[in-house]
């Protein structure tokens, strides 16, 4: 995908990005087998971080097959639903102490006096921790209610019209 596509395709879902908290994310662990695991998510404007402990499973897998996906959603009914589908490479680094987006995370849904709660509880807990930044290399985003949908969908509708 062109990277001007990609860009476009992520500041249409700018919205989504500074709201979303959580993502799904898929890669394939150490035995070759595909994962998809709920993970906590921060956008910078130009990366989707993820954190972990360091000593996590899924950081040596990682490793060594970097290629992910992961899908962000939001609403609960066709009109409100938006969804962003990204294909991209991680790259990871090991972080003493805790992933700054991680904590940005949690300011961003925690009222202040739990996020301040939330920062002791993992810099207590956390000597390191993974920095997962996926570089998005592909990503389409789709808002069901604009009628902005996978094309098999809109050509499927037009059809039956």
């Amino acid at each position: 995908m062109d990277p001007r596509q990609i860009e476009r395709e992520l500041a249409d879902a700018h919205e989504l990005l500074n709201q979303a908290s959580m993502a799904r994310l898929a890669y394939n662990g150490l035995d070759g087998l595909p994962r998809v695991i709920p993970i906590g998510i921060f956008w910078t404007g130009e990366e989707i971080v993820m954190s972990t402990a360091a000593t996590a499973p899924k950081v040596k897998a990682l490793s060594a097959r970097p290629e992910v996906a992961l899908t962000i959603d939001a609403g609960d009914s066709p009109g409100s639903a938006k969804t962003l589908s990204v294909r991209g490479v991680v790259h990871l680094t090991i972080i003493d102490g805790v992933v700054p987006e991680y904590l940005a995370a949690a300011r961003k849904n925690f009222d202040a006096e739990y996020a301040a709660e939330f920062e002791r509880n993992c810099r207590a807990m956390y000597d390191q921790m993974a920095r997962i930044a996926v570089e998005p290399q592909w990503a389409r985003f789709y808002d069901f209610g604009a009628g902005r949908v996978p094309q098999f969908l809109a050509e499927l509708a037009k059809k039956s019209s």
